[in-house]
C-alpha cells in the first residue's frame, strides 16, 4: 500500500502543476508517507491500530499547522513580532497577539468584548472604585454663619471634647460657636486690639486658647473657664522678634515655638519660659509632633527632613524629601503610622514613620500630586483614614484622600460650585463626624461626613 502511494504522488506531482496550496498539501502528504515508510513495527502497528477518525484528526493537525503559519515579514504585521525569530506565526498566536495590542491601546478590554462572567466581576470592581472614590458627604450652612468674618480666616478648629469650633482671622477677632450643622448658633467673640490673628489653637484639656499675630512676639492665652484674655509680652530665654508659628504638645504641658534661623523653642505653658531650644539647617516649613508627644518632626524650606527627641533635645535621624525642592508643610497622623510633607510645587509625599526612623533615605508610600500650587496646609483625621490636603494660591485647590488605599476622593471639591475657595486652615472634629476649613472670603465652610456617626 506505501509503494502504491509513493507511485502515486510521483506521478500527480510529475504531471501537475498546481497552486502553492496544493504544492503544501502534497508535501504534507509526502512528509506523512516517508514517515510511515520509517516506522518500525511496533509503531506501524499503533498507527494501524487507529480509527479512521483519529487518523483524520492527526492529519487536519498537520494540515493547519501549515495553512496556519502566518508570514509576519509583511510591512503590515512586522510590529506584531518581539524577536526575528518570528519570522512564521500561527493564526491562534497572531490573534493573541493582536488582541494583547488592542487592549494596551484602549486601556483594557473594552466592555463589549467582555464575556458575562468578566463583566460582572468588573462590576464588582468598579462599585469598589466607586466606594473608594466617592465620599459620603453633605454640605451644611458655614460653621461661622452666625458672626462671618470681615477679614480673610486664618483658623478653624473644633474644640477637643465639646461640640463647638473655633474661627480667628485677620479681624482681631477670635469666635466660639456650637455645631449642630443647621443653624451653627454663636458662642461668644472676643476682639484683640491691633492684633490680627495669624494662629490660634485649643489647649489639650480646651480650657485655653492660645493666639499669635504676625509681627511681634506678643501673644494671648484666652482662659475660657475664668472668661479672662492673659497677654503674653516677654518669654524668658527667647531671643526672637516675633511668635508666630506654634503647636501644643500632645501632653499639653509645653508649646513648640518656631523660631528664625531654623530655631525651635519649647516653652512650658505653667511658668511661660523656654526650657530647650533646637536649630535645623535652613528655615522651618513645618512643625508635626509624634502621636505620644515623644518625638517632633520638621520640614525645612530646602526640603530636609528631621526627627528630635524630646527630652534629650537630640537628633534622631534626618532625610531629604523625596524629589522635594522646598518644603512647605507637615503633619503627622495620630495611629503613629504616616507622616505627611507638602513641597511648593503641590507634591505630597506620605511615608511610614518606621522606615523615617530607620533609614537614612526612604522611599514615600505614595506621592499624591493632585494639587498644582504650593501644598501649604495638610492634616490627618483622628481615625487616620482620611489625609486632608490645600493650597492657599489657587481657588478650591483643596483634595481628601482616602488612607490606606491612597486614592483621592473624586466628589470634593464639588465640581461646578464654588465653595472653598482659598483654604487657610484644615480641621476634623474629634471623632471625624465635621470638616470644615477657613477660606480668604471669611467663611468657614462645614461638611458633615456621614460615613461617621458621632461629631
Amino acid at each position: 500500500r506505501l509503494k502504491s502511494m509513493h507511485l502515486v504522488l510521483l506521478a500527480f506531482k510529475s504531471s501537475w502543476r498546481p497552486r502553492k496550496e496544493c504544492c503544501m498539501v502534497l508535501k504534507c502528504v509526502w512528509r506523512f508517507v516517508n514517515t510511515v515508510s520509517k516506522i518500525n513495527d511496533c509503531q506501524r502497528s499503533y498507527m494501524l491500530s487507529l480509527t479512521m477518525k483519529e487518523r483524520k484528526h492527526q492529519f487536519s493537525q498537520q494540515i493547519r499547522g501549515i495553512f496556519g503559519r502566518v508570514d509576519m515579514t509583511h510591512r503590515f504585521r512586522r510590529d506584531l513580532t518581539k524577536s526575528d525569530a518570528e519570522a512564521k506565526m500561527s493564526k491562534q498566536k497572531l490573534q493573541q497577539r493582536m488582541k494583547e495590542q488592542f487592549q494596551k491601546a484602549m486601556g483594557g478590554m473594552p466592555s463589549w468584548a467582555e464575556t458575562k462572567v468578566k463583566k460582572k466581576n468588573k462590576k464588582k470592581v468598579h462599585l469598589l472604585w466607586i466606594y473608594l472614590t466617592l465620599l459620603q458627604m453633605k454640605k451644611c450652612l458655614h460653621a461661622n454663619n452666625d458672626r462671618p468674618s470681615e477679614d480673610r480666616l486664618t483658623t478653624v478648629q473644633f474644640h477637643p471634647s465639646a461640640q463647638v469650633v473655633m474661627t480667628a482671622g485677620l479681624d482681631q477677632s477670635i469666635s466660639l460657636f456650637q455645631v449642630d450643622g443647621k443653624t451653627n448658633p454663636k458662642i461668644q467673640s472676643i476682639h484683640l486690639e491691633k492684633f490680627p490673628v495669624h494662629k490660634a489653637q485649643f489647649s489639650v484639656n480646651g480650657e485655653q486658647v492660645v493666639a499669635t499675630s504676625f509681627r511681634n512676639k506678643l501673644f494671648y492665652i484666652y482662659d475660657m473657664m475664668e472668661g479672662k484674655v492673659i497677654p503674653v509680652h516677654t518669654v524668658r530665654g527667647l531671643r526672637e522678634q516675633r511668635v508666630k508659628e506654634f503647636e501644643v504638645s500632645p501632653d499639653g504641658e509645653s508649646l513648640l515655638l518656631t523660631g528664625t534661623s531654623g530655631y525651635l523653642h519649647v516653652l512650658t505653658m505653667k511658668t511661660k519660659e523656654v526650657v530647650k531650644s533646637m536649630k535645623i539647617n535652613g528655615n522651618i516649613a513645618g512643625v508635626a509632633f509624634s502621636n505620644d508627644g515623644s518625638k517632633v518632626f520638621t520640614n525645612s524650606e530646602e526640603g530636609e527632613v528631621y526627627i528630635w527627641d524630646m527630652r534629650s533635645s537630640k537628633c534622631l535621624n534626618r532625610f531629604i524629601d523625596d524629589g522635594c525642592v522646598s518644603g512647605t508643610s507637615m503633619a503627622a497622623s495620630k495611629n503613629g503610622q504616616y507622616l505627611a510633607c507638602g513641597s511648593a510645587a503641590g507634591v505630597v509625599n506620605v511615608y511610614s514613620q518606621e522606615e523615617c526612623m530607620q533609614q537614612n533615605n526612604p522611599k514615600p508610600m505614595k506621592t499624591i500630586m493632585n494639587l498644582v500650587t504650593s501644598a501649604t496646609s495638610l492634616r490627618f483625621n483622628p481615625t487616620s483614614e482620611i489625609l486632608a490636603i490645600a493650597s492657599r494660591a489657587d481657588d478650591e485647590a483643596a483634595r481628601l484622600v482616602h488612607i490606606p488605599s491612597f486614592t483621592v476622593f473624586s466628589n470634593f471639591p464639588m465640581f461646578q460650585r464654588k465653595t472653598i475657595y482659598r483654604a487657610h486652615r484644615l480641621d476634623f472634629s474629634p471623632n471625624s463626624g465635621f470638616f470644615s476649613l477657613a477660606n480668604n472670603k471669611g467663611h468657614a465652610p462645614l461638611f458633615r461626613l456621614l460615613h461617621y456617626k458621632d461629631f
